[in-house]
């Protein structure tokens, strides 16, 4: 294991951003930033040992400054999205940012976590290496309730895994769904489409959703639609049926640890990756509103051309009380466990 602390550049204020590089003997890489929580890139070989990243992000602090679609990014306090940005906990009202389309809140906010600079506390081992990421969302931030704090741990191991830990508590009741928002493309980043990847989502039932992207209530069978993948199959086979998939997908577990959530594939690099996951929901997005964007090498990213897996509470559980509670309680800990397992097939 190796671990590499950098200078990413500095903020307006002139705080400085940290880089860390954290690497395996198998010749993975993952980068992560201290803002936003970042993961920047995730560098590693395919069958033939060629070595690429798979990640889309930036070359530099200066892309994520800007606009961007939540590249690598720790998302909360609520991931996804919560209708017209408002909610009511014990009687009061609580009116949040609508930065989608002024319809809804999204990744929680106009100044969410994909925009904070967190503490960061780098480790190492002969076994793993990791950066550990903490921080307080005040009272009030972002419109939500509740002083919480909030420790994000991202760990590299020797069995090619990369498993990120949160934990979050509260002084006031308030809604929490953290995740990360890596863009996965096992082609390489920038190559071409995700169509040919192969999917498998461990999941027999899906949240519809309305015109603006909003859960309707139901949770429907993926079984005989474009939404089964209980079985491997190309992205791209039934992609164009449903102008591409931004879909909350209904883990099947039988207890309450981690389990396998999804497997994806490039069958010609033979790069891939398995999912697990502590959390009832993973939300797959095929980058539809990815726009011939320039990210890092000069790559250019294009409509389709990453997938989204992120882990979390169903979307909009705030108004949905068959969905499980996304609240979080005075004296409870949040918690949340995802690894993403990276494979070569031969």
């Amino acid at each position: 294991m190796d671990l590499q602390q950098l200078v990413f550049g500095k903020l307006g204020d002139g705080r400085e951003v940290q880089h860390f590089i954290l690497s395996n003997n198998n010749g993975l890489t993952a980068q992560i930033t201290n803002y936003g929580g970042i993961l920047i890139a995730l560098n590693m070989p395919d069958r033939s040992g060629r070595i690429d990243n798979v990640c889309l992000g930036f070359d530099d602090l200066q892309g994520y400054l800007g606009r961007h679609p939540y590249f690598g990014a720790l998302v909360g306090r609520c991931a996804n999205r919560i209708a017209h940005g408002s909610f009511e906990i014990d009687g009061r009202r609580y009116q949040l940012a609508c930065n989608e389309k002024g319809i809804t809140h999204l990744h929680g906010g106009v100044l969410g976590f994909d925009k904070k600079l967190w503490d960061a506390e780098p480790f190492y081992s002969q076994k793993q290496a990791g950066v550990k990421l903490s921080g307080l969302s005040p009272d009030g931030d972002e419109g939500y309730p509740g002083n919480l704090k909030v420790v994000v741990t991202y760990t590299l191991n020797e069995k090619d895994e990369l498993r990120i830990d949160y934990q979050a508590t509260t002084d006031w009741t308030t809604p929490v769904n953290l995740t990360n928002h890596a863009y996965w493309n096992f082609a390489g980043a920038g190559r071409a489409t995700i169509h040919d990847h192969e999917l498998m989502l461990n999941s027999p039932s899906y949240l519809p959703v309305d015109e603006n992207l909003l859960p309707t209530g139901r949770i429907a069978s993926v079984f005989s639609t474009p939404f089964d993948f209980t079985v491997p199959k190309r992205i791209g086979q039934d992609i164009e049926a449903i102008g591409g998939y931004d879909h909350c997908f209904v883990i099947a577990r039988a207890h309450a640890g981690l389990v396998l959530t999804a497997r994806v594939v490039d069958p010609a690099s033979g790069r891939g990756m398995e999912l697990w996951t502590t959390k009832p929901g993973v939300q797959l997005y095929t980058g539809n509103f990815l726009d011939n964007l320039q990210g890092a090498g000069g790559a250019v990213y294009q409509k389709q051309s990453a997938l989204c897996l992120e882990t979390q509470f169903f979307p909009d559980a705030l108004h949905h009380r068959s969905f499980p509670s996304c609240l979080l309680y005075p004296g409870k800990t949040y918690h949340h466990t995802t690894i993403h397992k990276f494979f070569i097939e031969p």
